[in-house]
């Protein structure tokens, strides 16, 4: 199943970048794509796995751009 999120104060691609590498390493993440124009992030994955990949993304976005928020 895939499921887009709006990201919300990303400041640069290179972030951009490192977050989706980040999403894509969470166990469950079949594939991850963000798109720093669109500020969207799409993930897809099982949808049984989605309440604990939720909070893996929670917190590798935090880790990696403090200012960024995600709505889910």
């Amino acid at each position: 199943m895939k499921k887009t999120f709006k990201v919300e104060n990303l400041d640069c691609a290179h972030c951009a970048a490192l977050i989706e590498e980040g999403v894509q390493k969470i166990s469950g993440v079949q594939h991850a794509s963000l798109n720093f124009i669109a500020q969207r992030l799409v993930v897809e994955a099982e949808e049984d796995d989605f309440p604990a990949i939720i909070k893996n993304i929670k917190k590798t976005v935090k880790k990696i751009e403090p200012d960024c928020s995600i709505e889910f």
